[in-house]
């Protein structure tokens, strides 16, 4: 199939678009491009991800099996544990139940959204 379409950016719910950027900002190094109490975004130069205000905003349960699934990141990290740390240090926390078992880390941003730090492959 031939690309139709290129990926321009996603776009987020959040209670907090500006403290959800700086957060992705921390995770990624990637740039804030925009910031206030309505939208933030951070951008790559290639890739961009926007935070949108949504009065009323509740993340989802974590875990919730009765519940439908919605969007998460995944993110390739080069060591787990550290990458645990930084992120839990700049406002994530690490929910108990860890379907991953050592293969991946769920984690929750700093405003409950889950997302997983995963093992940068070798090449």
């Amino acid at each position: 199939m031939t690309a139709s379409a290129d990926l321009a950016m996603v776009n987020l719910d959040s209670s907090d678009p500006a403290g959800h950027a700086a957060f992705y900002h921390e995770a990624l190094g990637w740039e804030i491009t925009h910031s206030n109490a309505e939208y933030a975004m951070i951008s790559s130069g290639a890739v961009s991800i926007g935070f949108g205000l949504v009065e009323g905003y509740q993340p989802p349960a974590w875990p919730d099996p009765a519940g439908s699934k919605r969007y998460h990141l995944d993110l390739y990290v080069d060591d787990l544990a550290a990458a645990t740390d930084r992120f839990v240090a700049a406002g994530a926390s690490k929910p108990d139940f860890q379907p991953g078992g050592d293969r991946w880390v769920v984690l929750l941003d700093p405003i409950g959204q889950p997302f997983c730090i995963c093992p940068r492959p070798q090449s």
